[in-house]
């Protein structure tokens, strides 16, 4: 990876139905060249897709919590059992597993707080082996995700793992 993927990769994190002609002017090379190395990335692995950014509130989805689970037991069966019961799940945006006190952090969206309670006592808290949860109920967004820290990647000698 060097400073042209790392210009390419902050361009499409910022924008990605921007043209490959538009970029690759910017960056003072080929058209072909962008596209070969979108390509690249994509099979390396590195661009794992592109989606569109919808505001949750806009479209009916007014809630957001922070939900902290804590699974009865550390063995692969209740672990495995507990992805794929999180997964099926569409109201949880995102589901990460945790150190500390907590064994995952779910972020999850819904259209009130009465879904949101439906959510969370008629689909989290049945999965077997969960044994509690705790609630943080998003009241405003301070930050919200702009991507990856893209300028703090040396460019020079950087090799993705």
């Amino acid at each position: 990876m060097d400073a042209i993927d790392l210009a390419i990769l902050r361009s499409l994190q910022e924008d990605g139905r921007r043209p490959n002609a538009d970029l690759a002017r910017e960056l003072g090379v080929a058209s072909s060249t962008v596209l070969e190395r979108v390509r690249r990335l994509g099979q390396r692995g590195v661009i794992t897709g592109f989606r569109a950014l919808i505001d949750a509130g806009a479209i009916g989805l007014g809630a957001q919590a922070m939900i902290t689970t804590t699974l009865a037991y550390d063995h692969i069966d209740t672990i495995e059992l507990f992805h794929d019961a999180i997964a099926r799940i569409p109201e949880v945006r995102a589901c990460y597993g945790i150190s500390g006190r907590y064994d995952y952090l779910l972020h999850v969206v819904a259209r009130d707080i009465g879904h949101l309670h439906d959510v969370l006592h008629t689909q989290i808290n049945t999965i077997p082996g969960h044994i509690k949860t705790e609630t943080f109920i998003v009241l405003s967004e301070a930050k919200p995700d702009a991507g990856l820290p893209l300028d703090s990647i040396e460019a020079d000698g950087f090799r993705p793992a």
